[in-house]
């Protein structure tokens, strides 16, 4: 499991935090991490453009969060293995050169944050763009590519991802349930 060193120069960070030992998180002092929080080896998160990591939240390993376009997932939101979120990248709407060993002022650079609502899932290996905002209870399939907001308790799939189905009203009623369950369970250190 992550040790001491691990939890030190965050922004904010909560309790019951576990980063693994090989997972890699540069720009800390502006990453906030909520409490009961899992970050397994193998991740990479850039802290530049600000990300805020909300409770109960677990990410995979192989994810890579990057671009400086800033990074927010929400409580009971997972994100599955080898998912790429991307909040910053070269564009091609002009003439520049790319990458980030060139000057920023002879780039196009498209920064902009990415949003994971509560209890968002995003499936193995899914790639997501600057800008988006996946809804509260949305999901994303593994291997989709996701290029634009996705709406509240869809289930989106392909490349680019588009919505297959609505989940059932039950489901949003139950699993919020479960999670006021559990926030009742952890309420003495959530609050605190």
């Amino acid at each position: 499991m992550g040790d001491e060193q691990s939890l030190l120069g965050f922004a904010g960070i909560g309790k019951n935090v576990t980063i693994w030992p090989l997972a890699k998180l540069v720009y800390r002092e502006q990453i906030s991490i909520g409490n009961r929080v899992i970050i397994d080896d193998f991740v990479f998160i850039s802290g530049a453009g600000g990300v805020e990591i909300g409770n109960f939240v677990h990410i995979a390993s192989f994810v890579s969060i990057t671009g400086g376009g800033g990074f927010w997932i929400y409580d009971f939101a997972t994100i599955a293995t080898g998912t790429k979120i991307i909040t910053g990248t070269d564009t091609q709407a002009g003439p520049c050169l790319v990458g980030p060993s060139v000057p920023d002022e002879f780039r196009l650079i498209d920064r902009r944050p990415v949003v994971l609502e509560r209890f968002a899932q995003i499936g193995a290996s899914a790639t997501i763009l600057p800008g988006v905002t996946i809804d509260e209870g949305a999901v994303v399939g593994a291997g989709a590519l996701v290029l634009k907001n996705c709406e509240s308790w869809t289930v989106y799939v392909g490349v680019p991802a588009k919505p297959i189905r609505v989940r059932p009203v039950s489901d949003r009623s139950t699993v919020k349930s479960m999670a006021d369950q559990v926030r009742g369970k952890y309420a003495s250190y959530i609050s605190s």
